[in-house]
């Protein structure tokens, strides 16, 4: 075995010359600190010189020569740190402090690869135990490399002084745009205004009984996103295939009727519209899952997959209640339970929204639906961010006729863990299957 199989990727050249550049410019540490924490640098020296200099800035105290070996030796870590003479030679390894990024990122690069040697030996030792299954250590595999990609660093302790400083940041954002919504517009006005768009990692519940329109609604919020803003979104179809999707979005934005379309009677200006749609539509950053009784496990990969691969910026399920659970033998209410955690947890995860439908009891028929008929478990409300319903009364289509009537839609926002609760009225024009701003088409 060479002597490179042997001892872990480092570059202690790039660990000297990153601390030093940081002694010679002082400014550039803001930068390198976005990035680079202390167990990144291979020698314990340089961690803890390292860690000396984040406690220096965080103190507002400028780094140099003498503050670092006061800061070391006030701490008793002078010694750990390599005494004075190491420090005084950091300095000397960089001619400019100019590369301070390129050599940080060296460091970067090569603690990533010592992450990755661990991570396969993990996979290597979890392979060979044969009383695990195979699939939990996919899942397991692929959430421990995603943490080690730029979108999804890994968890660490925020100072308080730190979380102000950000949060003033994001304050000020808001105050210089203030039409501007901090989340991802769904398209519907008033429930814009309530929400400000849907936030990064939360998820929103959208529930309602069956034939009230939960898929129409999540495809108009997409035709908005996708086709009109051109927002990379995800959307997982546990119900219908593909192609129906891709119908009842053509449906949409050409306003031909799902019926013309199911039976083949279109007339010309019909398929001028629908091949309008369909230029509108094609290059749509809109990726489609289409997997029936779909496994928890294999949602969460694909969801990462689509995030890596395609950057998606909100994700869609369609619905929870066909997600299958990776232990079937338990009571169904610890199944939907683990499953609402485990969604929760991917929106956290992926930093995204993750727009969850779900069908709520058969007692809400008639009546509004509430935070206590949602299918499955309590835990379901509970790890919510945000619950919609939908209600209202469905019209009846006289015999004959070939439009549905425009049917009246009353969207209740019935928790909102960071904003207000209250109604919101949108039209549904059956025919489409979409949902419009009701004082759009009023106008």
């Amino acid at each position: 075995m060479d002597l490179k199989d042997k001892i872990p990727p480092h570059n202690l050249e790039a660990e000297q010359a990153t601390l030093g550049a940081m002694l010679l410019d002082w400014n550039s540490v803001s930068d390198v600190i976005s990035y680079l924490r202390p167990d990144r640098f291979y020698s314990q020296q340089n961690q803890v010189i390292f860690e000396a200099l984040l406690t220096l800035y965080n103190r507002g105290v400028r780094g140099d020569m003498l503050t670092l070996i006061d800061e070391l030796t006030k701490s008793g870590k002078l010694n750990a740190a390599g005494g004075v003479s190491y420090i005084s030679s950091l300095a000397d390894t960089v001619p400019t402090s100019s590369n301070v990024d390129y050599y940080a990122k060296i460091v970067l690069d090569q603690s990533t690869r010592r992450d990755l040697i661990k991570i396969a030996s993990e996979i290597k030792a979890d392979s060979f135990t044969e009383t695990k299954d195979s699939r939990k250590i996919l899942e397991e595999a692929e959430q421990k490399i995603f943490r080690l990609t730029d979108m999804n660093e890994s968890a660490q302790v925020y100072e308080m002084r730190e979380v102000v400083n950000r949060s003033i940041t994001v304050i000020d954002m808001h105050y210089k745009n203030k039409d501007a919504y901090t989340g991802i517009p769904t398209g519907f006005n008033d429930l814009d205004s309530m929400t400000s768009g849907f936030q990064n990692s939360e998820m929103i519940i959208v529930g309602a009984r069956p034939s009230m329109g939960k898929t129409a609604l999540a495809l108009s919020m997409m035709q908005h996103m996708a086709i009109e803003k051109r927002i990379p979104c995800g959307f997982f179809s546990l119900e219908m295939s593909a192609e129906q999707i891709g119908q009842r979005i053509l449906s949409q934005v050409a306003r031909v009727p799902g019926s013309k379309l199911r039976s083949g009677m279109l007339k010309m200006e019909d398929f001028k519209k629908l091949q309008d749609a369909a230029g509108s539509s094609y290059e749509a950053p809109l990726y489609i899952v289409d997997t029936p009784n779909m496994k928890l496990l294999d949602l969460r990969a694909m969801a990462r997959r689509m995030k890596v691969n395609h950057g998606i910026k909100i994700l869609f399920i369609d619905y929870i209640g066909l997600i299958t659970s990776e232990n079937e033998d338990a009571p169904v209410y610890e199944q939907q339970s683990a499953i609402s955690k485990s969604l929760k947890s991917l929106a956290r995860e992926l930093e995204i929204p993750v727009v969850v439908l779900c069908q709520v009891a058969r007692d809400a028929e008639g009546n509004e639906p509430n935070l206590a008929q949602l299918r499955g478990s309590g835990s379901i409300e509970q790890d919510a961010d945000m619950v919609i319903f939908i209600h209202g009364e469905k019209a009846k289509q006289k015999e004959g006729e070939e439009y549905n009537p425009v049917q009246e839609r009353k969207l209740i926002v019935a928790k909102q863990r960071n904003g207000p609760i209250g109604d919101v009225r949108l039209l549904f024009i059956a025919s489409y299957t979409k949902f419009e701003n009701k004082a759009r088409e009023d106008q």
